[in-house]
């Protein structure tokens, strides 16, 4: 019972890291209807950044303070992000409004290799570190209850509550807020918010610099546990079934679909792994996702494309 439970407990811990990165996509895509690809390159730029800010400003202030020295790189980092999503918005999707999904798809791709190549030729191509004092040893817990107790790995489990944390500050804000509420109206009809003066051109550069934000987020805590490498674009990859299960325009619908994906990768590779000769966790969620998107297209939570429409 405890070794199921640690490995439930893992699950649910990546399944909230993946949901991170999926909130990405879901935001462009309530309020642009734009799939973003390059999410993922947003995802290892922003943790670029962050990386390197963090070994530039004590080499350019002599500022030695742990704590002053990550919070000046992900300010700067964040700066970069609102940088980034004002020049998206101003060289690209202002002048697709109104294009066919497939040309806002194919800049998106764009936008993608295009971020590649910048991250490098900016910060460089070397793996980094990001040090943000997430603790690394194990923690043993209910060892009363069982033998042994069970073990959990207190970086997940801090990763997890940032990534909650997260979520619930994008909750009220959509819920509470002027800006969040117009974020809404665009995400239900476009030219209706048109109509009643919300600038849609304002309403993208913000939604795409809260999507930077979350990416930002979710490239330092990947890139706490992995390094900074230009492989951690591809954890966007594993984002997308999160995407599909949960719904392309619903934010629970990215925690859900998230923590399905976690515990069930988790799951079938540990116990139904062994039959099959291993390896169940590289493609259980793309095929779960499959299965699922031939059974209800829209996923758990979304809205059907032709209500959209």
């Amino acid at each position: 019972m405890a070794f199921f439970l640690e490995t439930l407990f893992g699950g649910l811990m990546a399944g909230m890291l993946y949901s991170l990165v999926a909130l990405g996509f879901v935001l462009i895509y309530k309020a642009s209807g734009v799939f973003n690809f390059a999410q993922g390159a947003m995802v290892l730029f922003a943790a670029l950044a962050m990386a390197r800010f963090g070994e530039w400003i004590p080499a350019l202030t002599g500022i030695d303070n742990f704590f002053l020295v990550n919070l000046l790189a992900f300010a700067g980092a964040a700066a970069v992000m609102f940088i980034v999503a004002w020049v998206i918005e101003f060289l690209v999707l202002r002048h697709l409004v109104n294009q066919e999904g497939t040309t806002l798809l194919m800049a998106t791709l764009g936008i993608t290799y295009f971020l590649d190549g910048l991250g490098q030729s900016i910060f460089g191509s070397d793996i980094y570190k990001i040090d943000v004092g997430m603790p690394k040893e194990p923690l043993m817990l209910l060892e009363s209850t069982f033998d042994g107790g069970i073990m959990i790995n207190q970086e997940d489990l801090v990763a997890a509550f940032i990534a909650a944390a997260l979520v619930a500050l994008l909750s009220v804000f959509f819920q509470k807020t002027t800006t969040g509420r117009a974020l809404r109206a665009v995400a239900d009809d476009h030219q209706a918010a048109q109509s009643i003066g919300i600038p849609l051109n304002r309403i993208w550069v913000i939604v795409w610099c809260v999507a930077g934000v979350v990416a930002l987020v979710a490239g330092m805590i990947w890139g706490s546990k992995l390094g900074v490498q230009f492989s951690l674009s591809t954890v966007a990859l594993r984002a997308l079934p999160v995407v599909i299960l949960g719904g392309l325009t619903s934010v629970p619908g990215a925690i859900i679909g998230g923590l399905i994906i976690g515990v069930g990768e988790k799951l079938s590779e540990v116990f139904l792994g062994p039959y099959v000769g291993g390896g169940i966790e590289i493609w259980f969620a793309y095929v779960l996702a499959l299965g699922f998107l031939l059974i209800r297209p829209q996923g758990l939570f979304g809205e059907k494309i032709i209500d959209r429409v």
